[in-house]
């Protein structure tokens, strides 16, 4: 793996190099960890990289490490950075033979999303996404659940996430360092859309197995002098007819880090919070409650797969995160060994767009008063 970003203070950085390594498939080898290449051989130094192989941008990184004799250079690039600095790496990798693992949003706009789509389909290539929180074993659990017909037909979705660091002027109190996030030209046209609410989206797609067609958004921008919501509140029009709610904020005072959500079937239900991730609550029409836990009894192998650790032994954030990486490495190694898999474990590129139209959706829903729009 190279990394682009991640540099000294980087919180999601660090949680990528972290994630990458826990089943042992992946190695960091180099990285552009900052727009500044002090800064870049900074970290590479602390992370015990070559010199030589701590580079001062990405284009030299890409460019360079193509030189390199194969089985030496990286096998693909992790960005890591701000949503503004996503779209230039991911093109030019894709451009000169590299894989690709991305953090979300994937890019500012729609249109670049479907340029990198244009680009995977034709080099072949990989492209994972990182919403991580669909590689929890009782997310997995939860789609299984729902794609084999144990709550019937979907009827009703709700979907929450809710976050509190921007109740007050966090931007100023921080010294400007996430005043990025309220940035048009940095975080897109979307505040928390882009921040969490393409999580809950795709959580929501995820699980249900369905797109949603159109929606009806009301946001918010509570903070003063922001531009970007803060808030929202969305209706959702599910492609089966089913109907949903979601909540998003990052100025809901004293929430961390809520993101749960609600399935109801004909014939059953399921519930599952972020903040307790190794239960999956169900309730039925003709059978007590049950409570799903990772490596416990009834799980579907999709589950399975993917604990761990023996039951009992909680698996979180990180865990989750490496699920998706150990996804990806996996389908990796098996287009290097010219080998075939059944399907893919991870989000990909087209996951992206689906973020992309749905913040789209959402803010042109906003400026028409609620609208409902159409996710295109």
């Amino acid at each position: 793996m190279g990394m682009v970003g991640g540099g000294p203070g980087s919180f999601i950085g660090d949680v990528h190099r972290k994630a990458a390594i826990i089943d042992g498939l992946i190695e960091l080898v180099c990285g552009a960890f900052s727009s500044s290449a002090e800064r870049s051989q900074e970290t590479g130094r602390a992370l015990y990289l070559p010199e030589n192989r701590c580079y001062a941008s990405f284009e030299e990184m890409i460019l360079a490490e193509k030189q390199l004799p194969e089985g030496e250079r990286m096998d693909f690039v992790a960005i890591t950075t701000p949503n503004h600095l996503h779209f230039a790496p991911a093109k030019l990798a894709l451009q000169n033979g590299f894989h690709v693992v991305c953090d979300k949003p994937m890019t500012l706009n729609v249109e670049e999303a479907k340029e990198l789509i244009t680009l995977v389909e034709q080099t072949g290539l990989l492209f994972a996404l990182t919403h991580n929180y669909t590689g929890h074993p009782m997310v997995r659990q939860a789609r299984a659940m729902v794609a084999n017909g144990d709550l019937g037909a979907v009827r009703k979705v709700q979907v929450q996430y809710l976050q509190g660091w921007m109740a007050t002027a966090v931007e100023k109190e921080t010294g400007g360092k996430e005043f990025w996030r309220q940035d048009p030209a940095k975080s897109g046209m979307g505040g928390a859309l882009g921040d969490i609410g393409t999580h809950a989206e795709n959580l929501t797609e995820f699980i249900t197995g369905l797109k949603i067609n159109e929606l009806a958004a009301d946001l918010g921008r509570f903070g003063e002098g922001r531009v970007l919501d803060d808030d929202g509140n969305i209706l959702l029009r599910m492609e089966n007819g089913a109907k949903g709610t979601m909540s998003i904020s990052q100025i809901a005072t004293g929430e961390e880090n809520n993101l749960a959500i609600r399935v109801y079937g004909e014939k059953g239900s399921l519930e599952w919070h972020q903040e307790n991730p190794n239960e999956l609550i169900t309730r039925w029409l003709d059978a007590p409650k049950k409570i799903f836990t990772p490596n416990g009894k009834g799980l579907y192998a999709e589950a399975a797969a993917v604990s761990r650790i023996p039951s009992g032994h909680p698996e979180g954030y990180l865990e989750a995160f490496a699920t998706i990486y150990r996804g990806f490495a996996q389908h990796l190694v098996a287009v290097l060994e010219n080998k075939t898999i059944d399907g893919t474990a991870y989000p990909t590129v087209y996951d992206g767009l689906r973020g992309l139209q749905f913040i789209s959706a959402a803010v042109h829903s906003d400026a028409n008063n609620a609208a409902w729009t159409k996710l295109q």
